[in-house]
């Protein structure tokens, strides 16, 4: 398919269904600032930006207002505590995160979660040994869609850019491998596989077996190709 040697993967909507414990946490955090609580799906639509966005949206509210601090707080400590009572890795990964490393290719994830969560997570569900960095939304300046995610796994890794690919489930993870310059693949078991379409993927896969085949280029369907 490509010369391969760096695959990029997004958490959240990629790797892992965190979408009950996150919207659990949302909602801890709406009822303790007084506010009603809202459905899972519309908490899932407001994933992908990272913490801050997704408060900020859930309380539409603006960052400079006195009780979005307050909110994140909360929000981040509450989510700390239970973000491993329902979140699971996605039917197959486990599979493909160990032929694809078998296979030789250097793994990473990028995220716009907070690092230390990210690391906890990966390592409680046992898969922090398949990626050689986790990068997460507070680890660098700037997050995704931002491309200094992808342009310092590049350099850690010492891939050259046609050599990379980003994985994830939303637009925010295309557009981001759009903005470094490397190609990306969107999957369509995720969070918000409906915002692929306002960047579109150079491919996507259907589910872990179709990510997986693609990659190591043994079936590449062509209508699944853009």
């Amino acid at each position: 398919m490509f010369n391969l040697q760096l695959l990029i993967f997004d958490l959240d909507g990629t790797l892992i269904d965190s979408s009950q414990d996150i919207a659990i946490s949302t909602n801890a955090m709406l009822r303790h600032m007084g506010r009603p609580e809202i459905d899972q799906k519309t908490v899932n639509s407001y994933v992908g930006n990272g913490v801050g966005m997704l408060v900020r949206r859930a309380l539409a509210v603006e960052p400079s207002a006195p009780e979005f601090e307050i909110a994140q707080d909360y929000f981040i400590k509450y989510y700390r505590r239970h973000s491993l009572e329902h979140t699971r890795l996605y039917p197959g990964i486990r599979d493909v995160l160990a032929e694809l490393q078998s296979s030789g290719y250097k793994m990473a994830v990028l995220t716009n979660k907070p690092a230390r969560i990210s690391t906890d997570i990966l390592g409680a569900l046992q898969v922090t040994d398949y990626f050689f960095q986790v990068i997460g939304g507070d680890t660098l300046p700037a997050k995704k869609p931002d491309p200094i995610g992808i342009e310092t796994l590049l350099k850690e890794s010492g891939v050259d850019l046609n050599d990379a690919l980003m994985i994830g489930d939303s637009d925010v993870d295309i557009q981001t491998a759009r903005n470094a310059g490397i190609k990306a693949c969107g999957v369509l078991w995720g969070l918000k596989p409906e915002s692929l379409e306002l960047v579109k993927p150079d491919f996507t896969a259907a589910d872990a077996g179709a990510l997986l085949a693609q990659i190591s280029g043994t079936a590449m369907d062509a209508a699944v190709v853009r």
